[in-house]
């Protein structure tokens, strides 16, 4: 019994500051992922007309999805209460004798409300998303650590759609997308709703984020129509080398993508971060092999070695802490072959072949999470486990356990791992929930987004730019260039006061001619 005077204290003792630290650590993992990694690198694959339209988009988007997800957002996708009742205070009511209807529509989405106040930023994280053990960390570390995911999903998708969509647009698509799919896709299978209680898993995104991305892309493009004819036969990459730098941070970047799902700085957060990067590391290899070998050209790309890469990151989200190394190996093998042979061979099928998917999202996106989730169901492995059992104390925190009573089932406590068909080839359980939820993603993403892009389209009289718009680009957008010559070039930004000369780019209209010497990108 504590007898000491109350003295001055930085934080309850229900707080963990190993969670907490790791936790915060791996969302601003994330975040970068965002800023600059993904910016930097669509901006780098575009031509470069399109480099500012592209980086001036990744900010406002992930401007706007922050503020709407603190105001309004995150209470549907993690709060403590659902719409319908079916969660109430943090916990899931309805898991027997419900009906199918009432147990879908109770548990639908969250009770939207704001996150702003100082007992929702400092009070204690409660949420059906985690029902097993107590969370660590305060409200404000999960809101934040989420808001980054829910940020990077609608970035990815900007890849569809580039090149023609208005920048209006999108400042509405993004924060509409994010409430009508995003919110209810994150709490039916992470913020513990219907297919969550169902036993349908999705350990980091491979469905909430990239399946719904490509799905959503794929949809919004096909809206929008394609890009100008001269954009779609002479798409090159203004600089590689600054690609690398951005698919380099996405790749580190997703060591707290997947590594802070657990919510706790654990043996499976660690484990989850190796099965990452074996599995990115198999993608790229896979990829590159397949172009040097396969291709007319038989040459080893860099562009390639990015698709292979990304497809070993998505392919494994969804099942990063819930597979062994050599189920990540194989998956990563896996994603990056099939989506090589859909990228390569299905893009001249209908209907892809009518879709000016600008860089490929449904196949690096779309295609490698839904080959992911579904793999968790194979290769699952019922060794590796996300929570054990053991003691806690009264604060909720870990004590007097050892490794062997973490691993053991008892009469109160079953360790949580998922088997898949490789270890429980009589059960297909866990398949048919991945299948269901990704039935799921895959029709609530395209027709709600094919729905907000009509009516944004009807709002804005149109939701792409005039074809003369789409000739210059980014100054006819913005005014601005990412590689201005210097002869004509505006200098425009904070600190500069020297004016504009009449016959500087950013003076040009849109159907004026290009002087000799000038961008004409």
């Amino acid at each position: 019994m504590l007898t000491a005077a109350i003295t001055s204290v930085p934080y309850p003792s229900w707080l963990n500051t190993g969670d907490n630290t790791w936790q915060l650590t791996a969302a601003t993992f994330v975040g970068l992922m965002s800023l600059p990694g993904l910016a930097v690198l669509y901006a780098s694959i575009v031509p470069k007309k399109w480099a500012v339209n592209v980086v001036g988009m990744m900010f406002a988007g992930f401007s706007l999805v922050m503020i709407g997800w603190f105001l309004w957002g995150y209470k549907m996708g993690f709060g403590a209460n659902s719409v319908g009742g079916g969660v109430k205070d943090g916990v899931q009511t309805q898991l027997t004798g419900v009906g199918w209807v009432s147990h879908f529509f109770d548990n639908l989405i969250g009770k939207p409300g704001s996150l702003t106040s100082a007992a929702d930023l400092q009070g204690k994280a409660v949420s059906a998303a985690n029902t097993a053990v107590p969370f660590h960390f305060p409200t404000s570390t999960l809101a934040y650590f989420q808001f980054v995911f829910a940020a990077i999903t609608p970035l990815l998708f900007l890849g569809s759609v580039l090149g023609r969509i208005k920048f209006s647009a999108w400042c509405l698509l993004v924060p509409l997308w994010s409430t009508c799919v995003y919110s209810v896709d994150a709490f039916l299978l992470w913020g513990g709703g219907y297919f969550a209680q169902e036993g349908s898993l999705d350990y980091s995104g491979g469905y909430v984020i990239h399946m719904s991305a490509g799905v959503s892309g794929f949809v919004a493009a096909w809206v929008l129509g394609p890009r100008l004819l001269r954009d779609r036969q002479h798409f090159l990459p203004n600089n590689l080398v600054m690609a690398a730098v951005g698919a380099g941070i996405l790749w580190l970047g997703w060591n707290g993508f997947n590594g802070g799902d657990p919510y706790y700085a654990g043996a499976d957060a660690a484990a989850a971060v190796v099965n990452t990067n074996l599995a990115t590391a198999a993608g790229v290899l896979v990829w590159i092999a397949m172009d040097a070998w396969l291709t007319k050209e038989k040459k080893p790309t860099f562009l390639g070695a990015v698709n292979g890469m990304i497809c070993g990151l998505v392919g494994i989200t969804p099942a990063a802490g819930w597979v062994n190394g050599r189920g990540a190996i194989a998956i990563g093998v896996i994603a990056s072959a099939v989506v090589w042979v859909a990228w390569n061979f299905l893009s001249k099928v209908r209907p892809f072949s009518k879709v000016d998917d600008a860089l490929g999202v449904i196949y690096t996106h779309g295609m490698a999470g839904l080959l992911g989730g579904l793999m968790l169901g194979i290769f699952g492995d019922p060794n590796m486990l996300q929570t054990g059992c053991g003691h806690l104390d009264a604060n909720g925190q870990v004590v007097a356990t050892t490794a062997t009573q973490f691993a053991s089932t008892t009469a109160h406590c079953v360790p949580f791992s998922v088997s898949g068909l490789i270890y429980s080839p009589h059960s297909a359980h866990q398949l048919w929930e991945q299948t269901r939820a990704a039935v799921w993603v895959i029709l609530w993403s395209a027709v709600v987004t094919f729905i907000l892009m009509k009516l944004i389209g009807l709002v804005l009289r149109g939701a792409r730019y005039k074809d003369e718009i789409l000739e210059v680009g980014d100054l006819a957008i913005h005014g601005e260039e990412a590689f201005p010559d210097e002869a004509f070039a505006a200098r425009i930004g904070v600190g500069v006061g020297a004016g504009r000369s009449d016959d500087s780019p950013a003076s040009r209209q849109p159907d004026d001619p290009v002087p000799s010497g000038g961008s004409g990108s």
